[in-house]
Parts: C-alpha cells; structure tokens; sequence
C-alpha cells in the first residue's frame, strides 16, 4: 500500500469519523458565536500563519468570546478583559488543567514538568518547590547579587563589543541563562567552566522548543492522523527533545557526584530536588529523575528568552522612540547617578523606567497566546455554553491592544502608566486583566516575581550604561518590529546594535 493510498483512507475515515461526530455531539445549549468551521480540519485554516493575529481579527467580527471547531476539538477564545477575568478568576477552578497535547507529550517529558502536568498533588508539590526555594521574596533577595553579577558581566560584554554589531538578543539570553543557572545549579552554563554547550546554539534550541510548542499539529485536533505526523511535527519535538535532554542527563549526572543527601548540601535548586527525590516521605512522594529533569527544563526555557526577548523588545521600541530613552535616561542619572551600576534596590525608584518595563509587557507580551487550559465540567460564560473538555485560549497579545481599553493602543506610550495617564494603577501580576502577560489565576507564571525583577533589571542598566544605534546604518523608523510565530513572541528579525558607552570605563569595570 502506498503511502497516498494510506493517506486517502485514513482521510476518508476520518471524515465519517468527523459526520458521525458532530451527530452525536451537537449542543443543545448555545454556544458562543464563531466562524463556520470547514469538514474535517474545522477552523484551523483560519487561524493563519500567526494564529494570535489570526484569533484578534476573527473577535473584531464575532465578538470578545468565540467558539472555534479545530477538527474534532471545541475551542473557546477570550479576546476581551472581561471575558478572561470570567474564565481566569469566576471560573478559575475548572481551568486549572492543560488539554492533552504533543508538545507536552514529547518534549516536557510526557507531562511529568509543572507547565503541563495535571491540576492536583504532584503540580502542588513541584509548584510549591518552585515557590519556596527558587521564587519566594528571601529566595530573591538572597540571590540578588547573582543576578547583578550576570548583568554588570553583560555590560562589559558589549564595550567589549567595541565598533563590532552585536545581536543583542543571543547576549541577553546568555545573562538570564547564566543567571538563573547559577541559582538553579550553583554555577554558570556559559562561559568559564559552562560546558560544551554554546550559546547561541542553546537559545537556537530554546527558540526551537518554543516555535514547535505554539504550532496547532493536526494530530492533537484529529487523533485519527496522529500516528501520520502529516506536518512532521512530532519528529522535530522529539529530535529537539533528545538534544535537551542529553543536556540535562550532563547537569544532573555532574551534580550527583558532589551530593551527599543533605538538603540544601550545595544550596542550589538542584540540590533540593535531589533531596526531595531521595525523601520518601516528602509531601507528594518522592521526585525521580524524569521529574527532576522536566523541571529543569521548564525553568530553562520559560525562565531564559522569555526574559531576554522581553528586554530586546523594549530596547527595539526606545530606539525607535528615542526622546523616551533620553527621559529615562534624564532619570537614571537623577537617581542613580553616573558613578556606579543601578542595582535592583533602586527600582522602586524609578518610576518612568517601571511604566516602560509595563508598557513593554502591554504590546509585547512573552507568551501572546496564553498556554490552553481544558474544561473539566460545562459551564456558562456571559450566558454562553462552555462545553465540558473546550480547550480554552486567551489571547493576550489581542486584550493589550483592546481599543475599548487603551487609547491608540498601537503605539508605545509608557506615559499612560505614570500618574495622569490613563493607566496608573494597572499592574501586570494578574489581578489587572487589560494586561496579563504571566497569566493569571491558579496557572499564573511560577516566576513572575524573578521575570519582573529580571526585565526591570536589565532594561535599566542597558538603559543607564548605553546609547544605541542600530547596525549598517538603519535608520530607527526603518526599524522591523515584525513578529515570528511561535509559543513566545520572539522578533521576526533579530535586534543588530551598536551599543555606545555614556559612563565613565571604571564604572563598567567595577560593576
């Protein structure tokens, strides 16, 4: 038989299974409002090549709350503050799970991390880990200094750079990375002693992982053509998987050696999780290796470019904006001074560096489509009906620039955040739901704290310690600020600069 041939039946009998389907599976109740699906694949095809723009422009017509058919699966979108607020917080319970997925089966070790493991003891338990140990306010302060050590290396980094263009993206990547390795593993991954690894192929690899995650795969939509992998699909999760994987058997065999099975023996993360594995009486039993290491992924991957293409964008925008850059600037040096690094004890104080930090997160959020959760009963939404195991997406990216809710939304105005402006009290940490970049309810970013104290961090000293010019010449209007498809909202093309020192040297050398 040959592999056409394989192809039309295993077509044909997915479309009897789709007509017997939709048969027995018509609701009573009505449904939110969405666009015809087609035979077989539904609404796929109208989601687009970037299915958060794609779903933003479905909602001008049908409204802040559709429901969408992806081949056999009922989908809900939440394109309005209000819509997610009802979702994430009224409802909030009954979407604290993930809907079965490839991405979560292949490459975050078959369900066994805390993205996408099940709502209930062992999501508990690794969250709790993570909340104790890694993202609490005494875990932060503690580690203060790693983090200003990372950025203050970054910064020498680029006078480094001298008349040479930099990517900007792939250093800020290796200083989140270095950083929240240090905490994680008690060294860096890049650099002096960081292994084989490079950098740039490590965030190649990231990026890769985050591009697959955010592709809508036919065979999670119609689980007849799964075995197929008709896009391929699979077979690049699993190629990018086993790359990180062997990665993360070299940390975790290296970090074995020197543990003796006291808590805390190296006071890394890694460390407590070793002891948590060899405690059987721990709260949720022990954590095996699998476990340990889809962990560990999670935190690389979420925890690294989300961060550093956070930051690449801001960058991007006070080039392009740049009497913004020069206020900040105005107010770095007020603060601060021009005699030593800003460190994370400033922050609070910068108040028009904070409203760019915020207004970055509005127009460029990480992840633009939030990561789907699943109904575990029927409810109802502003008298619509929520089938039971709808796959629920809000799109973040979409809620930012809600006309109804900001005033030219297109344009970046930190300004709207400072006292006077239109925004003053919203807050990205969940509880404001016109911007939500970490989510929010009980699936809300583990790290949002470490993300805030990052990004802040780094857009202010790149902000204190640097002019900007963008490579070749390009002037800043020409600047392209598409974006690339994927998970997180990564630039269609990378940030070229050359950056150009406004401090003193010494202050770069002492860091």
């Amino acid at each position: 038989m040959t592999i056409l041939t394989l192809v039309l039946y295993t077509s044909i009998i997915a479309l009897v299974l789709y007509v017997l389907l939709n048969l027995f599976t018509r609701h009573p109740n009505r449904l939110p409002p969405g666009p015809t699906p087609w035979p077989i694949v539904g609404n796929l095809p109208h989601l687009g090549s970037i299915p958060h723009h794609g779903l933003a422009a479905l909602a001008t017509k049908y409204g802040p709350l559709m429901h969408l058919r992806l081949g056999f699966v009922d989908v809900v979108v939440a394109a309005s503050a209000s819509v997610a607020a009802q979702f994430l917080k009224t409802h909030d319970a009954n979407f604290a799970s993930r809907p079965p997925n490839s991405g979560a089966k292949h490459m975050a070790y078959n369900y066994q991390d805390l993205v996408f493991a099940p709502y209930g003891p062992r999501w508990r338990l690794l969250r709790k880990i993570c909340s104790v140990h890694l993202f609490s306010s005494k875990a932060l302060d503690d580690f203060r200094h790693v983090r200003q050590e990372e950025v203050a290396i970054l910064t020498r980094d680029l006078v480094g750079a001298k008349k040479s263009p930099v990517k900007l993206g792939q250093l800020l990547n290796v200083c989140t990375t270095n950083a929240l390795a240090r905490v994680m593993l008690g060294r860096r991954v890049f650099g002096s002693g960081g292994g084989d690894l490079k950098a740039g192929e490590f965030k190649d690899m990231v990026v890769e992982m985050m591009v697959l995650a955010g592709e809508f795969n036919l065979g999670d939509f119609i689980p007849g053509l799964d075995w197929l992998d008709l896009q391929g699909i699979a077979k690049k999760m699993k190629n990018v998987h086993k790359r990180f994987d062997s990665f993360l058997n070299k940390i975790l065999d290296e970090h074995k050696v020197g543990h003796d099975g006291a808590s805390g023996h190296h006071g890394d993360l890694l460390s407590t999780l070793i002891s948590v594995k060899d405690d059987a009486d721990g709260e949720g039993g022990k954590l095996s290796d699998i476990e340990i290491k889809a962990l560990l992924l999670n935190l690389f991957v979420a925890g690294t470019d989300t961060s550093s293409s956070t930051v690449e964008w801001a960058i991007a925008e006070l080039i392009r904006n740049p009497q913004l850059l020069k206020r900040a600037q105005e107010e770095m040096d007020n603060v601060v001074g021009r005699d030593r690094l800003v460190t994370e004890l400033d922050l609070s104080r910068l108040t028009f560096l904070q409203a760019i930090v915020k207004e970055t997160f509005r127009l460029h959020p990480s992840t633009p489509l939030s990561l789907p959760r699943i109904a575990s009963e029927s409810c109802e939404i502003n008298g619509y009906h929520i089938p039971k195991g709808s796959t629920l997406l809000v799109n973040v990216w979409a809620i930012a620039r809600d006309p109804k809710k900001w005033a030219d939304p297109l344009e970046f105005r930190p300004a709207r955040f400072l006292p006077g402006g239109e925004k003053p009290d919203v807050d990205v940490r969940g509880n404001d739901f016109e911007v939500i970049p970490f989510g929010a309810g009980r699936r809300i970013c583990v790290g949002l704290s470490l993300g805030m104290r990052m990004v802040q961090l780094l857009i202010a000293t790149l902000v204190q310690t640097f002019d900007w010019e963008l490579a070749n010449g390009l002037m800043p209007e020409k600047l392209n600020m598409e974006e690339a498809y994927g998970l997180t909202l990564q630039r269609a093309a990378p940030l070229m600069v050359h950056p150009m020192s406004r401090l003193a040297p010494h202050v770069y050398e002492r860091g």
